[in-house]
C-alpha cells in the first residue's frame, strides 16, 4: 500500500533517457555544486518547466516519476526548497529571459535559495492588504516593511518580494513583485520557534533595503499576478498528490546551508529495499511522516501489534484512499491538459484535501502509540531521553507529526481561504460585499 505515481506510456521514454543520462553522468565523487550543475542544466532538476526555463514542460504528474526515478537510481535529488516549487514557476511565467537566464538557472543548479516575503503582521488571510513599501529611487527601490511566516528565511539568498508601490491605486492594482536580496544590510531575519521544538517560520524586518529595478517580476504594480502564479504553485505542490523533493537524501541549496562544496555521495540516503525506499518506510520527523502517507503508519501499526484493531485498519484504509484520489487527481489534470483544457481549483481541491490528510494522520498515529503519544522530544537530549524511556525511537516522531499537523491547513491559504475561491472562481457563488477593488488602497481602513 504504497502511494506512488503511475508510469504511463508517454512517459517511458522520458524515463528510459533519465537512466541512461544517470548512468552517465552519476559520480557519488564530484560536489554536490557540481552535481546539481548537471542536473540542472540537463533539465532534471525542475522537469515540468518550460524548456527556456531549464525545464522540459512535463506534467505534475510526470515530474513525480522523475523524482522517484532519481530516488530509486540513488541519486541525490533536485535542490529542495521554494526557489524550485515556487520561485522557478513564477519567474517562468512572468519573467523576461534575461531574469530567467539569471534567476532560474542559479535555482534548478541549487546555487541560490530562495524564501517567500509575502504574508505580513496584518496581512495574512487578507495578503493584498499588505503594508511593506517599495519607493522608487533611481535605479533602485527602497524597501520598508515587515514580513512574517517566511519559511527558510534564516537559509535564504533571495526572497520572492510582494511590497506596495503605489497606495493610491485599489489595493490588487498597487502591488510589486521583486526578486530581494536577503543577505543585506536592513533585513533582520528572527526565527520564530513552534511547539514542535523547530523554528521552520520567521519574521523578517526590512528597513532602507535595496532592490534593482531589473529585479523588478512582471512589472511595476503588476505584482498581483505574478502572486497568484506563486500562490496555485504553492497549493498545487502542497496538495494531495503534488509530490516531493526526489530522494536519496533532501539536500538544501544556497550558500547559507554551506552543502554546495560537500562530497555529493555523503548525502545519499540508503539504497532503496525491495518494499521501498527506508526513507518512505520510517518516520523521519513530522514532513518526513506526512509525506510517507499511509505506508508509514501501516507499517507504524504492525511493529505496535495494532493492526489488526478493526477501527485503526479503517482509518488506515481511509488514509490511503485519500493519497490514492490525490494521485488520481493529477493525473486527470495532466490528461486535460494534454487536451489543452484545465480542471478549475483543482491547486484548492488539493489543498483542503491535504489538511484532511493530515489530521488524519494525527490522529491515527496517535491512536497507533498510545500512551506514548503524550510524550514529545524538542531538542537531542531530550530525543535521548525519550528513546531510552520507551524504547522505541520513532516516538518522536509521532508527536511531531502530531504537533505539525496544526500548520498545513493554514500555511499556503487557509481552508477557509480555499473553500472561498473554489466557491467564488470555480462555482461562481456571489462574492462578500465590498468596495477594495475600487477604493484606493491610502482610503481604506486598516488593521490596527
Amino acid at each position: 500500500m504504497t502511494e506512488t505515481a503511475t508510469e504511463t506510456t508517454g512517459t517511458a521514454e522520458l524515463l528510459s533517457d533519465l537512466r541512461a543520462w544517470l548512468n552517465e553522468n552519476w559520480d557519488p565523487d564530484v560536489t554536490v555544486a557540481e552535481w546539481w550543475e548537471r542536473l540542472g542544466l540537463a533539465g532534471w532538476s525542475a522537469p515540468g518547466l518550460p524548456t527556456n526555463a531549464y525545464g522540459k514542460a512535463m506534467a505534475r504528474a510526470d515530474t513525480v516519476l522523475v523524482q522517484q526515478e532519481l530516488a530509486k537510481f540513488g541519486a541525490l535529488g533536485a535542490p529542495a526548497g521554494l526557489g524550485l516549487l515556487l520561485a522557478a514557476p513564477t519567474l517562468a511565467t512572468h519573467g523576461t529571459q534575461d531574469q530567467i537566464d539569471l534567476y532560474v538557472r542559479d535555482i534548478v543548479t541549487g546555487q541560490k535559495a530562495w524564501c517567500q516575503l509575502f504574508s505580513e503582521p496584518q496581512a495574512g488571510s487578507d495578503l493584498a492588504g499588505l503594508q511593506t513599501r517599495a519607493i522608487k529611487d533611481g535605479d533602485e527601490w527602497i524597501v520598508n516593511g515587515q514580513k512574517v511566516w517566511t519559511s527558510g528565511g534564516q537559509y535564504a539568498d533571495l526572497g520572492m518580494l510582494l511590497a506596495r508601490t503605489d497606495v493610491d491605486v485599489p489595493k490588487h492594482q498597487g502591488i510589486s513583485y521583486f526578486a530581494f536580496n536577503m543577505l543585506q544590510d536592513g533585513v533582520d531575519v528572527r526565527p520564530l520557534k513552534e511547539m514542535t521544538g523547530h523554528a521552520l517560520f520567521n519574521e523578517v524586518f526590512i528597513t532602507d533595503a535595496r532592490v534593482a529595478d531589473s529585479a523588478l517580476i512582471g512589472g511595476v504594480n503588476k505584482g498581483w499576478a505574478a502572486a497568484n502564479t506563486t500562490l496555485a504553485n504553492e497549493r498545487a505542490g502542497l496538495g494531495s498528490g503534488g509530490g516531493n523533493a526526489a530522494g536519496g537524501g533532501l539536500a538544501q541549496p544556497g550558500t547559507v546551508m554551506g552543502l554546495l562544496d560537500k562530497r555529493v555521495g555523503d548525502l545519499v540516503g540508503p539504497k532503496p529495499t525491495a518494499r521501498g525506499t527506508q526513507r518512505s518506510q520510517q518516520p523521519g520527523g513530522a514532513l518526513g511522516a506526512m509525506r510517507g502517507g499511509a505506508g508509514v503508519l501501516i507499517n507504524l501499526a504492525h511493529t505496535r501489534g495494532v493492526n489488526k484493531d478493526a477501527g485503526i485498519r479503517q482509518d488506515l484504509a481511509r488514509l490511503y484512499t485519500l493519497g490514492e484520489l490525490g494521485r488520481f487527481n493529477g493525473l486527470r489534470l495532466k490528461a486535460v491538459k494534454e487536451r489543452g483544457g484545465d480542471i478549475p481549483g483543482m491547486p484548492n481541491v488539493a489543498k483542503l484535501s491535504m489538511s484532511q490528510i493530515v489530521r488524519l494522520t494525527r490522529d491515527l498515529g496517535l491512536r497507533i502509540s498510545g500512551p506514548a503519544g503524550m510524550l514529545h522530544a524538542y531538542d537531542s537530549d531530550d530525543k535521548a531521553a525519550l528513546k531510552h524511556a520507551t524504547g522505541d525511537p520513532f516516538a518522536g516522531s509521532i508527536t511531531e507529526m502530531a504537533l505539525f499537523a496544526q500548520a498545513p491547513p493554514i500555511y499556503g491559504g487557509t481552508d477557509q481561504i480555499q473553500r472561498n475561491i473554489i466557491g467564488e472562481r470555480v462555482l461562481g457563488l456571489p462574492k462578500e460585499p465590498s468596495n477594495d477593488r475600487t477604493t484606493p488602497f491610502s482610503e481604506l481602513p486598516k488593521n490596527a
